[in-house]
């Protein structure tokens, strides 16, 4: 075994003398005291000369099996193209597809409200954070989507597996399920396919594809309390480093935890699962925020957000957030003017505020922007964006991205249909499934212009070394001791979501040296480690783009909340962030202002 402090390969254990043993001892502890002790030897348990790799051919690739992947697959089909699904998990039984219970639908013949109407105020509350395009998008589609599966019996059960393969099965589209996907393929400009690993069986995986449709959803950083745990911006990352851009790091998903059996994803009323899934129409709030988090910090206590809240309870309303439920249930938002000022119609939520939904509204459970049932805070989906407002830019109104062929949709498109805050209950669910029937369409309609690229085999060859270099290695870290130590950098409050810029440039100087000196030599014994490695670094690569969003954002607003710039600044913010790969490998920031987004097709 190599000694990572000295060099050398001796191994003290082979004679062990009291002198050598009790060296041994003392270099084990100086490992441990200098954080090393993730460091093992890599007793690896299959044979990887032996592994072989299966490849596939399709027009269409579809890499995920949630609501946003199965209409992908399901349109693409329908327009013509020979389509094919890859899926980390069990299609429809894997990423937030199963939590999520609650879909929006806009019924005109039922609505007291126009489209138009609806998007003003979802862009007043989001303070215009919100591409209007696909908040307009979400309410003309979700309707025709939400009969679709009401076909298919979406509507009738618990679970959405059975549901969503009545579509699948009908069109004979083929899917390859635990299979993680860990590098997309780029030749000459525009997608060629992907590669990946399969979880169960010594296999790798080379798909060669026209297009490819990305629904592999958001990620966090495997939290206690919300099944997000298997998504670890898997999409996000790949596309990443093959140029594409990604937007929205900055913004917390505010989904509460709780300090009692902090690994249940419900409290107070039943178990979430034996819930069918149900519609809700138009009902517009400011929910998942920070707010919570807040008031933990500043008041260094757990805060009760449930009935026996005192009505006289000290409360905080700062400009851009956060503004408390119970402030807003109270009162309703303060009078402003229309210079963006706090309660004003470019500043301020609309009446209901955050929290003014049903308690515990089905989609985001019983703690997600509702009563807040016990003692709670934000934190149980740390990592994690609100829902569509982080993933990849889109470039028009069919959610392609700027690398030619690839599309995205669902939580892995950063459309910012509801913006930097959680707008409508049931709209992560039905923009899901708006947003992958729309791409899925989009990239049949390129893949029919385009042939398939040819994959040099010398490419193909590196592709296969990078997969499967943890296995590889005869000694390095275990992903589970650097996802500790990450979680331990990223998810504490005064870090995560009560911001500022010293702690946030403390927290960047850890995670630049686990992904420096960590990740280049994380190990893995078999298959499933080795999908640990790789969704390990893909989080140290996730946490250091929310650092660097969250201190490029200068202000406070929506989701985003900084103590050393607690107001919105409508001069200079009035922009998302976007995130690339520079040439030399460094991540570029830059400014995409509300209004250089390309008019609606």
């Amino acid at each position: 075994m190599t000694n990572p402090i000295t060099g050398k390969t001796t191994n003290p254990l082979t004679s062990p003398t009291r002198r050598s043993f009790m060296a041994m001892g003392g270099a084990v502890a100086g490992l441990s005291s200098m954080g090393l002790a993730g460091w093992a030897q890599n007793d690896v348990e299959i044979d990887v000369t032996t592994l072989t790799n299966t490849t596939y051919q399709t027009d269409v690739l579809v890499i995920g099996g949630g609501m946003a992947g199965l209409f992908a697959a399901v349109k693409a089909h329908d327009a013509g193209a020979k389509v094919m699904i890859a899926s980390k998990g069990r299609v429809g039984s894997s990423g937030l597809t199963p939590f999520a219970k609650g879909y929006f639908a806009y019924d005109p013949d039922k609505e007291t409200v126009s489209i138009d109407e609806f998007v003003e105020t979802v862009s007043r509350s989001a303070y215009r954070t919100n591409n209007p395009v696909y908040t307009r998008q979400l309410a003309e589609n979700s309707l025709a989507r939400a009969k679709e599966l009401q076909d298919w019996g979406f509507f009738d059960t618990t679970l959405a597996h059975r549901p969503f393969m009545v579509p699948l099965e009908a069109r004979d589209i083929p899917i390859v399920e635990r299979l993680m996907i860990t590098r997309l393929i780029k030749e000459d400009g525009r997608i060629a396919g992907a590669a990946g690993f399969l979880l169960d069986a010594e296999k790798t995986v080379t798909i060669a594809a026209k297009s490819i449709v990305l629904c592999t959803g958001a990620g966090g950083f495997k939290p206690s309390g919300f099944p997000v745990c298997d998504l670890t911006h898997d999409g996000s990352i790949m596309a990443y480093e093959i140029g594409a851009k990604i937007t929205g790091k900055e913004w917390n998903d505010g989904h509460t935890g709780r300090s009692v059996n902090p690994a249940a994803c419900y409290d107070g009323w039943g178990d979430m699962f034996e819930l069918t899934p149900s519609m809700n129409s138009v009902e517009v709030h400011h929910d998942l925020g920070v707010d919570v988090n807040y008031q933990a910090y500043m008041q260094g206590n757990p805060i009760n957000m449930g009935p026996g809240t005192p009505p006289d309870a000290e409360q905080t309303m700062v400009e851009g957030g956060p503004v408390t439920p119970s402030e807003f249930q109270r009162s309703g938002p303060p009078a402003g003017g229309e210079d963006g000022s706090a309660g004003s119609p470019a500043g301020g939520p609309p009446p209901g505020g955050p929290g003014g939904g049903p308690e515990g509204g089905p989609e985001g459970g019983p703690l997600g922007g509702g009563t807040q049932r016990g003692f709670a805070m934000g934190g149980a989906s740390a990592g994690m964006a609100i829902h569509k407002s982080e993933g990849l830019v889109p470039v028009d109104d069919r959610c392609a991205s700027n690398v030619a062929g690839l599309y995205a949709a669902g939580d892995a498109l950063g459309s910012h249909m509801s913006g930097g805050i959680y707008t409508q209950i049931g709209s992560s669910l039905a923009g899901s499934a708006v947003q992958g029937a729309i791409a899925g369409e989009a990239a049949a309609e390129f893949a029919a212009a385009h042939p398939l690229m040819e994959i040099p085999a010398e490419t193909l060859t590196t592709i296969t070394d990078e997969i499967l270099a943890p296995l590889k290695r005869e000694a390095g870290y275990g992903p589970a001791w650097v996802t500790q130590t990450l979680q331990g950098v990223m998810i504490p409050n005064f870090v995560l979501y009560v911001k500022k810029q010293t702690m946030m440039q403390a927290a960047l100087a850890y995670i630049e040296e686990l992904r420096d000196h960590h990740a280049p030599m994380l190990r893995a014994a078999n298959m499933h480690e080795l999908r640990l490695a790789h969704e390990t670094r893909n989080m140290i690569l996730s946490a250091e783009m929310k650092l660097r969003a969250s201190l490029m954002r200068t202000e406070s607003r929506c989701s985003h909340y900084r103590l050393d710039y607690t107001e919105i600044d409508t001069e200079n913010w009035e922009a998302w962030i976007n995130i690339s790969k520079a040439e030399n490998g460094t991540m570029q920031l830059e400014k995409q202002p509300f209004s250089a987004w390309p008019e609606q097709a």
